[in-house]
């Protein structure tokens, strides 16, 4: 069987079908390394971990999914923590809450393998929960940190336990990790990125209005090959651009900006626009 993007591949060779997946890894590895260089006796470039984190001992990053978890604890929280707060939705809100998702979150790697895994081997379609239910645990989250005054996510959230377990060494923690990657592979495909986790649904209300959009310019391009629905982990966004008569801009909460959909289409049909540009059709060719 054909594997995804084996057309894109020979259209454009291989580097250019896997620009943006290159892209996202080297972003994650990056902010995974930025991390650990510190504690092992390098410079302390990024000082803390995805729940909160000192830019060159001068500039505060929080969470904002953490700190909503902290409002709803009671907690009472330092400006500098809210000013970090606010830098980061600001930015999630421009370039799309789930970029988080796809370009920060160490646990994005370990799903993706799994899809890719699942694929390769040929496993059956698992049975994956509503997606709505990373949305009802979003706020059973919330409603357990206001019950109880504590961070009770932050316990046995994969995305904070996995650099600690990497830098610290293994122990308990892991075994959360190894479970969303045998959960993906064995269980339901693309299951806890789309369907579970609560830190993803945060980041889709989040970035619902974002400005910076895939979009399926070229439709009409569109052989129907559905390499672009095989490797996107949240498919049903891209069905209205790609095949309805509105707007060719992918204007879904859930889409994470992934950028796989451009790798793999051997038509070109997609690219990265603002949501307001909503221009279908060729792209404009230069002149001899």
């Amino acid at each position: 069987m054909k594997r995804a993007g084996h057309d894109a591949i020979l259209a454009k060779g291989w580097v250019a079908a896997h620009h943006w997946l290159l892209l996202r890894r080297i972003s994650q590895l990056s902010l995974l390394l930025l991390f650990m260089v510190g504690p092992l006796g390098g410079p302390w470039l990024l000082d803390g971990n995805f729940a909160s984190s000192l830019l060159v001992d001068r500039i505060r990053l929080s969470e904002p999914f953490v700190v909503a978890q902290q409002f709803a604890a009671g907690h009472r929280l330092p400006a500098t923590a809210l000013y970090g707060a606010l830098m980061l939705i600001v930015f999630y809100i421009l370039f799309g809450g789930r970029v988080f998702c796809s370009w920060v979150c160490p646990i994005n790697m370990l799903t993706d393998a799994a899809a890719w895994l699942r694929h390769r081997l040929g496993l059956p379609p698992g049975r994956v929960p509503p997606r709505a239910t990373r949305y009802w645990l979003l706020f059973g989250v919330l409603a357990a940190a206001a019950a109880t005054g504590s961070l009770v996510w932050e316990v046995v959230n994969p995305v904070t336990l996995l650099p600690r377990e990497l830098l610290f060494g293994f122990s308990s923690g892991i075994a959360v990790v190894v479970a969303v990657f045998i959960y993906d592979f064995l269980v339901a495909p693309r299951g806890w990125c789309g369907h579970l986790c609560p830190m993803g649904a945060f980041y889709a209300i989040l970035g619902r209005y974002s400005l910076i959009r895939v979009r399926a310019r070229r439709r009409d391009a569109c052989t129907d090959c559905a390499d672009c629905f095989i490797v996107c982990p949240e498919p049903q966004v891209i069905k209205p651009a790609l095949k309805g008569s509105g707007t060719p801009v992918i204007l879904g909460s859930a889409c994470t900006n992934c950028g796989r959909c451009i790798d793999v289409c051997a038509e070109n049909v997609f690219d990265v626009t603002l949501r307001f540009d909503r221009r279908a059709g060729a792209l404009p060719t230069k002149s001899a």
